[in-house]
C-alpha cells in the first residue's frame, strides 16, 4: 500500500507537473507524511524532487531565460536555507498536546500545525476562482523568488507561487518551464543542503528500518517516467478540475495534520 500511494501520486503528479501551477511537492510531501514523520516527508520529498527536476534539466533545461534564472533563483536560494532551518527549529520543539483516540496515541505538534497552516493557504490558490490567475509585476520576481523558497525549504510548497511569479516575465511556454526547472533545482540544492545536516542523520533509520530508501527510489523512478510521459504526449490541458482535486485533497491532508492525525 506504501508504494501504490506513493509511486501513483509521484508518476501522476510528475506528468503534469511541467504545465500546472502547482508542483511535485504539493502532493507528494502529503502523500510520505502518512507514513513517515512530517520533517522526515518533507526530505524524502525534496530527494524525489529534486532528482526529477534534473532530469526535466535535460528534457526542457536549455530553454531557461538565465537573466530570469538569476534574479528569481538566487534569492530563492538563499531564502530555502533560511526555510530549512526554521523546519528542523520547529521539528524539535516540544509537542502542544497528546490525545488518545481508539487506542491509538496522536500527537500535535509545531511543524504539524504550522505546516497544516502553509497546505490550507496552497489550497486556497488552488481552489479560489479569484486567485487562479494570481500573478505579479516583474518588479517583484525578486521578491517571489525570495518567497517561494523559503516556502519550499519550509514545507516543500513552492511551485505555486513560482508560477504565479514567473508568469508575468513574459517568457513562452518553453521558456517558462525551463525557467521554473532550472529554479526549482536550485531551491532543492539548498534546502537538501540544511536538511543532510541537520535533521536527516538522526532520521536516516526512520527511512532505512521502513523500507523508505527503496521507497524514495521508486518514487524517484516513477517521477522520471511520469515527467518523459508529460513532456511527450501532453500537449494541451486544462488543469482547472485537476486544481480542485488537489485543493480538497491539500485541505483534507492540512486537516488530518491539525489534529495529529498524521
Amino acid at each position: 500500500m506504501v508504494y501504490l500511494v506513493i509511486c501513483t501520486v509521484a508518476l501522476v503528479v510528475s506528468a503534469l507537473t511541467l504545465f500546472s501551477g502547482f508542483g511535485l511537492g504539493t502532493l507528494l510531501m502529503p502523500a510520505f507524511a502518512i507514513f513517515f514523520p512530517l520533517e522526515v516527508a518533507v526530505g524524502a520529498t525534496a530527494i524525489v524532487h529534486l532528482a526529477n527536476n534534473i532530469f526535466k534539466l535535460a528534457l526542457v533545461g536549455r530553454k531557461a531565460d538565465i537573466k530570469i534564472v538569476l534574479r528569481f533563483a538566487i534569492p530563492a536560494s538563499v531564502t530555502a536555507i533560511v526555510g530549512a532551518l526554521l523546519l528542523n527549529y520547529f521539528a524539535n520543539v516540544q509537542p502542544v498536546t497528546e490525545y488518545t483516540l481508539g487506542g491509538r496515541l496522536f500527537t500535535i505538534t509545531v511543524v504539524k500545525l504550522v505546516i497544516a497552516v502553509l497546505i490550507a493557504t496552497f489550497a486556497i490558490l488552488e481552489l479560489s476562482p479569484r486567485l487562479e490567475k494570481l500573478s505579479f509585476d516583474m518588479k517583484y520576481i525578486p521578491l517571489g523568488g525570495a518567497l517561494s523558497g523559503f516556502f519550499g525549504g519550509l514545507s516543500g510548497q513552492q511551485g505555486a507561487l513560482r508560477s504565479a511569479f514567473l508568469i508575468r516575465t513574459g517568457l513562452n511556454k518553453e521558456a517558462f518551464i525551463g525557467t521554473s526547472v532550472v529554479s526549482a533545482v536550485m531551491v532543492d540544492v539548498s534546502r537538501l543542503t540544511v536538511y543532510g545536516v541537520t535533521f536527516f542523520p538522526k532520521n536516516f533509520a526512520i527511512l532505512k528500518n521502513q523500507v523508505g530508501i527503496g521507497l524514495v527510489t521508486t518514487a524517484i523512478l516513477t517521477a522520471f517516467f511520469g515527467s518523459f510521459i508529460g513532456s511527450r504526449l501532453v500537449k494541451k490541458i486544462t488543469m482547472r478540475t485537476i486544481q480542485i482535486i488537489v485543493g480538497i485533497l491539500l485541505f483534507f491532508v492540512s486537516i488530518m495534520l491539525g489534529v495529529g492525525l498524521i
